[in-house]
């Protein structure tokens, strides 16, 4: 009887214990916005697996969108409340988006590829109507007629250093990036177009040096995590224990506060951090190009431009 009770005992831990841990999973594995992200009225069966079945950055129908949007990822968390206030504004658009926020160099090879991807063992296409990323890249890709211009620029944001709440390294600045056994999640130099201005400010910070130790030294010796999708892989590995710090954009450390996350962030002075301007303009080709044309006009309009500021973002103005 007492080897029954004991089993029976266990049993009912069991049944508490993995609901509790499915909870957890769902909290801190990817997508984090509990289906807000998603523009489609008929979902049919829902089916998310938290770290095995998760397309966190695909939003909505890709079956007949009436807007398809190419983002680079930086402000994901910001899409569904822009998508309904676009919608709220066009009602004929209601459930009919499609967006992308994979990192803007992806999006390029996916645009070259007529729009199609593959993702685990699932292919799919969907053309795109509008690309965002930086200005720079923006209206290099114009120049090289993968963009019809012109560039619309709309709003900035700024650097920080995420850390896990509590800040077990006590990180205080960008110098104490390159101290020996501290373990880093950086963005992908490869394809992230953020570690362009993560260097410059590493530079500005300690030199050649610290970009070196940060994204050479500590790289080779396995304490630099490069990412492929930083703006979910940085909080998720730090939420992990895989590092202690890495950089993103301040936008991306606010949202993680903001939904109650283990993350905080260590501000960058501006002496050493770096500002980037986002833009957007049409595809050559683009299947809605009046569709792509009405969002480039409303991501510049005070609707759009508040919702941008609930993550810190400002409203770009053009240099004099």
């Amino acid at each position: 009887m007492r080897a029954a009770r004991r089993w029976l005992g266990l049993l009912a831990l069991l049944i508490v214990a993995v609901p509790a841990a499915a909870r957890a999973g769902e909290e801190v594995f990817p997508p984090w916005q509990a289906g807000a992200n998603n523009d489609a009225t008929d979902r049919g069966l829902a089916f998310t697996v938290p770290e095995v079945d998760n397309l966190a950055d695909f939003h909505g129908n890709p079956a007949d969108p009436k807007l398809t949007l190419y983002v680079g990822g930086n402000y994901y968390f910001a899409m569904a409340p822009l998508v309904a206030e676009f919608e709220r504004q066009n009602p004929d658009y209601s459930g009919r988006l499609y967006w992308e926020t994979i990192p803007p160099g992806l999006l390029v090879r996916q645009i070259a590829a007529g729009g199609t991807i593959t993702v685990g063992n699932m292919t799919w296409t969907v053309k795109p109507d509008a690309y965002f990323a930086g200005l720079a890249k923006v209206r290099q890709l114009v120049a090289d007629g993968t963009l019809v211009g012109p560039a619309v620029p709309y709003v900035t944001n700024t650097l920080a250093i995420m850390v896990p709440k509590g800040n077990p390294a006590h990180i205080t600045g960008l110098a104490d990036l390159g101290r020996p056994g501290v373990r880093l999640v950086m963005p992908n130099p490869a394809f992230e177009g953020i570690a362009r201005q993560i260097k410059a400010s590493l530079a500005k910070a300690g030199g050649e040096a610290l970009v070196a130790a940060v994204y050479d030294r500590k790289v080779a010796d396995g304490s630099t995590t490069l990412t492929h999708i930083h703006h979910r892989q940085t909080p998720l590995l730090l939420m992990q224990g895989r590092g202690v710090a890495g950089v993103t954009w301040q936008s991306e450390a606010l949202f993680q506060e903001q939904a109650g996350h283990p993350i905080a962030h260590v501000a960058i002075p501006d002496s050493e951090n770096s500002t980037a301007v986002y833009a957007g303009a049409e595809v050559k080709g683009a299947p809605h190009p009046e569709a792509a044309r009405a969002w480039l006009a409303f991501i510049r309009s005070p609707a759009a431009l508040a919702i941008f500021e609930r993550y810190g973002f400002k409203p770009y103005t053009a240099p004099n």
